[in-house]
This record gives C-alpha cells, sequence and structure tokens, in this order.
C-alpha cells in the first residue's frame, strides 16, 4: 500500500492507501465521534456518530478508506444537527440512574450528551423490559445497553471467540410518523436499537468463553462490568496507577484503580484493573488477578538478620523464578559478582541458552518481532505454545492479523485446541505428534526459506525429505470401485468397470515429502499451505516454551535462527514468564545448585517469598516499582499500587555492601552491553499516543552476532506410548500470584478433554493416581476443560499444594505417565 495525502478540515495528513478515515484523523488529533468503533477491528456502523462529508457527499469515517486528494469536511450545520439527533435517540428511556452506575464519570454517553448539547428530548416510545445477565465474571445490564456492538466485535475481531451477538429485543416498532420528524441517520440507528439487545452466540443462558473481560472494558456505558467491580466504587474516586501486566510476558499496560478501603479503614486497595482498551487488549489474569499482595504489619528484623547473616556465611546459591524486576536481577547479578554466588533460574536459562542457540544463526542477538508485527501480518504461523494459555495477547495479535488483514496462518501444536482453530476458517489446526517440533523447523525453512542465500549443506539436506514414487493404485480401490457400480437387482457389474479397471491399473508419480510423515501432518499439508498463502506479504512466526527444554532445543533454536535470516517471517520468541527475557540478559546464570540455597519465590534452604510462606516476607510485584523487559523487547516500567510495611531485596543488598536508596536506582544501570538504556525510572513514559504508538519505556538495542551456520540433522525423537501430560495451566492462571487473586482462585487439577474423559470412562471430579518410571506418585482430582481436545492432559503449576515436578524433571513439557487407581464412574 502506497502513502496518500488527504485533507481533513484543512489540514493535510499522510495516510496509507485504504486506511480508515477516522483512524487517520485520530492519528493527527482531529476529533470524530465514535461510539461503536474499536481500534484494529471491523466497523459496525451502529452509532453513525463519525458522519463527515468526503467530497461533498456523506459517509462514515469509520468506514471510508483514505484516497489521494480526498477531502474530508468533521462538522457541518447538518453533521452536527444529525450528531445531537443520535444522541437524543440513544438517551431515550436509558436509565437515569448515573449516580449508582459503575460507568459514571467515564461514561462515553454522559460524554456526548454534553458535547452535543443535548438538553432537550424530543422523541418517544415505549420502553421494553430488559433483564439483566449473570455471566460469570461479567455482568450484563441491558437497560445500559446502547447496541453500538463493541463487545460483540471486540470478541470476534480481537480476542477470536465470537462468544456474544445481537439478538432479538422485542421492542416496540417504530410509528412510521418518525421518519418524517427524525433525521435520517438517526432514525436507521433507532430502528435498529429497537430490534436488537446483545445475547450469547450460542443461544445459551451462560457466556460460554474464556471470560477475559475485554468486552467489559470496550463498553462506552454500564452495561457490561465486571461483575467483582459493580456497585463497589464511583470511577471518580479511584486514583489510576499505571503500571504493567505482572503476570505474563506481554506485559502490557494496566492502570491498578486504587482507592481507601473504607470509613473505617484508610489503607489502600485495588478494586479492579483497567486499560487503555483502543491500543492493546488485556488478557483474564492481567484483568481480574490484581490482589495477589503480600501484606505483613511490619519489619521482621530477626529473620532479615538470620537471612543477611546466611549470605554472609553459608549460603552458595541463589534460586529464583522471573517474576522479578530487571532492577532485582541487576542486584542478584551484582550479589553473584561480589561474593562469587550461583544464580539458578531454570526457566530464564532455558531461555537464555536459547536465544545464545538461536543468535548464532540468526546474526542478532534478539528476534526481529514483536505484538504488533504479528498483528499486521497477513501469514501467521505459531509452533511450540499452547498459545491460549501461554500467551494469549499473542493469540489475540494471530486472530487480529488473521481477520483483519485478510490473513491465514497455522497453528501447529500436539493439543488440539477448539479456540484457536475457530479463530477463522484460514487457519489451518495442526494437531501433530509430540516432539515433532524439530521437523516444523525443518518444514517452514524448506517452504520458504531463499534456498539461493541458504548454506549449501542445509539445502541439500533438505533436499533429502523429498523424492518422486511411483505407485500403483491398490486393489482394495478396486474392489471399492466394483461395489459403487455394481447393479444392485443383477448383482453384475457394469460396463464401465472395465474402463476404471484401466485406470485404477496405472503407475502415477507421486512426491512425498518425509518431513510430513515425521510431524504427523496430512500428505496434502503442503498444498493446502499454498493455497492460502495466496496474495500474503507480510508473514510472522510465534515460537513458544515447549522449545526452550525440548531434548533437540538447540537445533531447533539454530533452525529458528536460520528462518529469521533466510525467510520472510518476523520472529517472535515468548519469553515464558514475565522477565524471563529481562533475567536472561541481565543475569549469569548456572545449571546446578549447591549446597546451600537462598530461595526467592523458590523454595530454599533459606527462603523469601511474595507469597507470605517464606522465612522472611518479600514485596509482591504489585507492591513494587521498576521495570520489566517484555516480548515486544521493551524496558517498561511498573509503578507501586499498595504498599508493603516489610523488607525488599535491596535492603538485603544493601547490608551486604551495596549501595542505592530505592531499587530503582539501579535502573539507568542495566547493562548497556546488552541493549539496555542509561535511562531512569522516573523518565520512562507509560502510555499509548492517540495514533496507536507504543511510547512505554524503550526498546532494546539489539547486538549483532557472528553466525555459525552448525546445523544437525533430524533426530529420531518420540516421546514414549501411553499416556502423556503437558505442563500447562488452564485459561486464567500463570503462577502461584494469579491463584492468590481472589477472583482467579481454584484449586489445581489434571484437566482433560470430554474426548479423554470418554476414552476413559471418567466423570468431572474422578480421583486418580499419575506415575512415572521414576517412582513419582500424585493423586489428583480430574477437572473437565472443555477448551482442549485430544488425549493429552494439563498438569499445572500454578497450585502451590499440588508438586508437579517430579514428572518434569528434564525440563520438557511433555512426560509419559501411568494413570492407576482410576475411580471409575
Amino acid at each position: 500500500m502506497s502513502d496518500v495525502l488527504i485533507t481533513i478540515d484543512g489540514k493535510q495528513c499522510t495516510a496509507t492507501e485504504g486506511e480508515y478515515v477516522l483512524g487517520v484523523a485520530r492519528r493527527n488529533d482531529i476529533f470524530i465521534p465514535a461510539l461503536c468503533y474499536v481500534t484494529n477491528c471491523s466497523p459496525t456502523l451502529a452509532c453513525r456518530l463519525c458522519l463527515v462529508d468526503i467530497d461533498g457527499k456523506r459517509a462514515y469515517s469509520c468506514n471510508a478508506r483514505a484516497k489521494e486528494g480526498m477531502s474530508v469536511i468533521t462538522k457541518t450545520e447538518e453533521i452536527e444537527k444529525e450528531r445531537r439527533a443520535i444522541m437524543e435517540i440513544y438517551d431515550i428511556n436509558h436509565p437515569l440512574e448515573c449516580g449508582v452506575c459503575d460507568q459514571s464519570g467515564e461514561c462515553e454517553l454522559q460524554n456526548y450528551t454534553l458535547e452535543m448539547g443535548v438538553d432537550s428530548q424530543h422523541h418517544c416510545i415505549a420502553d421494553t423490559q430488559r433483564p439483566t445477565k449473570n455471566w460469570g465474571a461479567i455482568h450484563y445490564d441491558s437497560s445500559l445497553c446502547i447496541v453500538c456492538e463493541r463487545c460483540v466485535t471486540v470478541c470476534k475481531d480481537m480476542i477470536g471467540e465470537s462468544a456474544l451477538k445481537t439478538v432479538p429485543r422485542g421492542g416496540a416498532e417504530l410509528d412510521k410518523a418518525w421518519k418524517d420528524k427524525t433525521e435520517k441517520d438517526a432514525y436507521a440507528m433507532w430502528n435498529k436499537l429497537q430490534k436488537s439487545i446483545i445475547g450469547v452466540a450460542s443461544g445459551a443462558e451462560t457466556l460460554d468463553c474464556t471470560q477475559c473481560g475485554e468486552c467489559t472494558a470496550v463498553c462506552p456505558v454500564g452495561a457490561l462490568v465486571g461483575s467483582d467491580f459493580q456497585y463497589t466504587s464511583n470511577a471518580w474516586e479511584l486514583k489510576k496507577i499505571p503500571a504493567s501486566n505482572p503476570h505474563s510476558s506481554d506485559c502490557s499496560l494496566i492502570y491498578y484503580d486504587v482507592k481507601h478501603t473504607g470509613i473505617h479503614n484508610t489503607e489502600p486497595k485495588i478494586y479492579r484493573v483497567s486499560s487503555d482498551h483502543n491500543y492493546a487488549p488485556l488478557h483474564a489474569a492481567a484483568r481480574y488477578g490484581f490482589d495477589f499482595q503480600n501484606e505483613v504489619t511490619c519489619k521482621d528484623e530477626n529473620a532479615f538478620a538470620r537471612g543477611v547473616e546466611l549470605l554472609k556465611t553459608k549460603v552458595d546459591t541463589i534460586v529464583f523464578d522471573s517474576y522479578i524486576t530487571n532492577e532485582e536481577a541487576l542486584i542478584l547479578q551484582k550479589l553473584k559478582e561480589k561474593f562469587g554466588f550461583k544464580l539458578v533460574n531454570v526457566d530464564a536459562k532455558a531461555y537464555q541458552n536459547f536465544l545464545k542457540n538461536f543468535a548464532s544463526t540468526a546474526g542478532s542477538n534478539l528476534y526481529s518481532g514483536d505484538l504488533e508485527s504479528i498483528r499486521s501480518s497477513n501469514f501467521v504461523v505459531s509452533f511450540g505454545t499452547a498459545i491460549k494459555t501461554d500467551s494469549p495477547n499473542a493469540g489475540y495479535a494471530m486472530n487480529n492479523a488473521i481477520g483483519m488483514n485478510k490473513g491465514a496462518g497455522l497453528y501447529f501444536h500436539p493439543v488440539a485446541d477448539p479456540i484457536v482453530a475457530g479463530y477463522s476458517k484460514n487457519l489451518l489446526s495442526i494437531t501433530h505428534k509430540i516432539g515433532a517440533e524439530e521437523a516444523i523447523a525443518y518444514l517452514l525453512l524448506d517452504l520458504f526459506g531463499d534456498k539461493e542465500a541458504m548454506p549449501k549443506s542445509v539445502v541439500e539436506y533438505l533436499a533429502t525429505f523429498h523424492s518422486t514414487q511411483k505407485k500403483t493404485i491398490q486393489e482394495s480401490v478396486k474392489e471399492e470401485v466394483k461395489e459403487m457400480v455394481k447393479d444392485e437387482e443383477s448383482g453384475e457389474e457394469k460396463e464401465v468397470v472395465k474402463t476404471i479397471e484401466k485406470m485404477v491399473d496405472k503407475e502415477i508419480e507421486i512426491d512425498t515429502n518425509a518431513l510430513l510423515e515425521l510431524i504427523g501432518a496430512e500428505a496434502d499439508l503442503v498444498e493446502k499451505i499454498t493455497k492460502l498463502l495466496d496474495k500474503k506479504d507480510s508473514f510472522s512466526l510465534i515460537a513458544g516454551e515447549d522449545l526452550y527444554t525440548h531434548p533437540r532445543a538447540e537445533n531447533i533454536a539454530k533452525l529458528l535462527g536460520l528462518i529469521e535470516r533466510f525467510t520472510a517471517f518476523s520472529l517472535v520468541i515468548i519469553p515464558s514468564r514475565t522477565n524471563t527475557l529481562g533475567v536472561s540478559l541481565i543475569c549469569d546464570l548456572d545449571e546446578a545448585k549447591g549446597n546451600f540455597t537462598l530461595g526467592y519465590n523458590v523454595k530454599g534452604d533459606f527462603t523469601l517469598s511474595a507469597l507470605g510462606k517464606g522465612d522472611l516476607d518479600m514485596p509482591s510485584l504489585n507492591q513494587q516499582e521498576g521495570t520489566f523487559t517484555s516480548m515486544n523487547k521493551r524496558v517498561v516500567p511498573t509503578n507501586v499500587a499498595l504498599p508493603f510495611k516489610g523488607y525488599c531485596l535491596n535492603d538485603i543488598a544493601n547490608a551486604l555492601g551495596l549501595e542505592a536508596e530505592w531499587t530503582i536506582d539501579y535502573t539507568p544501570y542495566l547493562p548497556s552491553q546488552k541493549g539496555f538504556k542509561a535511562e531512569k525510572f522516573d523518565s520512562l513514559p507509560n502510555r499509548y499516543e492517540n495514533d496507536g504508538t507504543e511510547n512505554r519505556g524503550y526498546v532494546l538495542a539489539s547486538q549483532s552476532v557472528t553466525c555459525n551456520d552448525d546445523i544437525e540433522p533430524i533426530a529420531n525423537f518420540t516421546c514414549k506410548e501411553g499416556d502423556v501430560v503437558y505442563r500447562a495451566n488452564p485459561v486464567h492462571q500463570f503462577s502461584a500470584f494469579t491463584n492468590k487473586a481472589h477472583q482467579l482462585n481454584e484449586a489445581g487439577a489434571l484437566y482433560v478433554s470430554s474426548a479423554f474423559l470418554e476414552a476413559k470412562n471418567l466423570h468431572d471430579g474422578a480421583m486418580v493416581t499419575l506415575e512415572n518410571d521414576e517412582g513419582a506418585k500424585l493423586a489428583i482430582a480430574i477437572k473437565e476443560e472443555k477448551m482442549i481436545d485430544g488425549m493429552i492432559a494439563y498438569l499445572p503449576t500454578f497450585d502451590t499444594k499440588i508438586d508437579t515436578s517430579p514428572f518434569f524433571k528434564e525440563g520438557y513439557r511433555f512426560a509419559h505417565v501411568v494413570l492407576k487407581g482410576v475411580e471409575h464412574v
């Protein structure tokens, strides 16, 4: 698409040809009202407020595409009269309960009513009963609904679930006399409003979806709200504290909405998390998992002194996870350098090794893509990640790209996912063999690689997977054909059989691809992919956590480096935890523990814990300020939402001879040789610009690496036959911190599909015992998970009462188990 010049209210604006005029106006700070449009989603034309004049003709700016020389006028007397009439109609029968409505103070209906100067009402119609609906975490009050369809649109175009739709309302029909007395667009909107309301797409009473809550975020009025937040606070009483999602590596911009707990308790409390929905969605854990703070009443001086003494005299290893800030990671690295401690972080070490091997063939220490590059692509591939639960925002970007860019995609994973498979008819969901990721990487290199530029040895090796064989159609096929043409009355074969026999006896040439057999994919997969590639010119590849501990992780990483270098794909290698990327860049990590460990949010011989389950309490991430390094390779700030009355890691560091008044004093000293910048914490922005540009922190500078194209052949790796479990958490859960939040708390279980229950003759809630070859045993309840399919069960990590680590000692996410002690139906 080429750039064009258009004029809006006399201002020359550069636009991409075909871009919506409303988007161009917003990018140039020109106000056009719109109640129904959501950025990066399809227009619904429900509200019609974005009416403008384009070259002398009325048009809707949310649906009008920019063309060279176009002249747009956003305000005329006629347009303003139309907009005022529309707002009058929205206000007909709208309940006058602003004083108790959860949206009051940030309600777009209120805002536009004032903006359009609606101070009288010239329309009327009988009201219709519209009952409220309780949809789990989401509450719907249809009496407040203006049917803008934002919720329907964002669920389809952004989240990919299409769980909502408009349904018949049963409202009174408009008297035809109103047609002559009402502005044209206002009448059309009114007519639609009387006919429709929002309902569940499946027709059920309950909302069967992942309950991400994005519909509540985009609702301009109080119709859709979080059930937990409803009637708890007025919006204007809440202080918005900008922060970053602490639960996963998207590190999305969030706001902790905080005020005092109550009249008799002045301690601050988080009432909800909100977002800038026009710029980026939030997943459910970010939205609902906010109250995981560690509440302590005072500093435990004895425990602090003991911890410091142990670090001076006995500790030789610090074990920790990646739910920490960059600054804390730097403190740990400085302690290592000062005292020689080993630093052990299992997931960050695996990711660090993977990136190192990736860089050896990619020529850069960082991957090239981010969520925005995925969203703007028109061909997206995902493999090595259960994307719906590992990185929901990456899944949203994939769905958005396919739906909005006339795109297509491939989703490879051993666990079938009906939600992801339902993103689009142009998405191929390939359920492959466990361990086949190396073959998938080779397949992508084979299909998309520039064979003239790639190393000759790799091209020659890829050629070995292709052959042309001569095959004869089997005799069994001939018999089937004879049966099909047999005369039912006489039992004799028709004359046409002779002709068919000659055809089926011919030898035919068949092109075979051995990679497809290794993957477990259908023989016509390449043909299907070829069809999807028509007119595709922007490519993204999402790689995930399954790969980092794969027995062939080193070679897979190198293959991804070649894909980055020799194909059109822009890669995103998803960090497995919130700050895995930051930790992997900042810390010199070790493989093995020593004799005495200090654990930070990981059990050690002496444990520092933000979960309140250790020897010395530490602040949770909603009680800290600092930075994370997101999957977008951005160093983004997060702020304190709630106070912490105990000690922090910086206090321990200072007691050991490091000197910093605040943890954020380390922000400018993050390692520049790894791409960080010498910027102070307080100088880091944390917002989106009006045109959608992400102005949050800064982007890491990538470092060039000398290439060493030392690629190995595929190894014959297979998972042992039998029952297999997958180390993964269900929707909403990422860690013990999400499970601590009151809206998300649940008991862990073995999550299985309905097909699993049927095949094993089990029921939801049955108890089973898992065993492995090394003698590990785990008694666990079964829980039906309707959002997965097939025979592979999820074994979670978020519930600290369930120790699943003995089943994954090698780190790989798939493990063979034996189900024993099965409680049958």
